[in-house]
């Protein structure tokens, strides 16, 4: 605590670089960063109500989330090859 204090009295903060755009907190990276997490934490609440609240096993949960992954890739696949080929070439 004390360090904190002296180095705001001290005005030591003035010396520190400060960060730039590209990682500031309202950055298109930094959000991009907090929204991954966020996916992550909701994907853990899924395995738990999955697991804990269905009775579902656990490789049961890891098979459902493994089939959901190759299901939203085919259909990102799908829809991507679509635009592509109604692209004005």
């Amino acid at each position: 605590k004390s360090d904190f204090i002296n180095f705001i009295s001290d005005q030591e903060w003035k010396s520190i670089e400060p960060v730039s755009s590209w990682f500031g907190p309202s950055s298109f990276l930094m959000s991009s960063m907090s929204a991954l997490f966020q996916l992550s934490m909701w994907i853990r609440h899924c395995h738990g109500y999955l697991t804990e609240t269905v009775g579902i096993p656990v490789w049961g949960s890891y098979a459902i989330f493994a089939l959901a992954t190759l299901f939203s890739g085919l259909i990102l696949g799908l829809v991507s090859e679509a635009l592509m080929s109604s692209w004005p070439h």
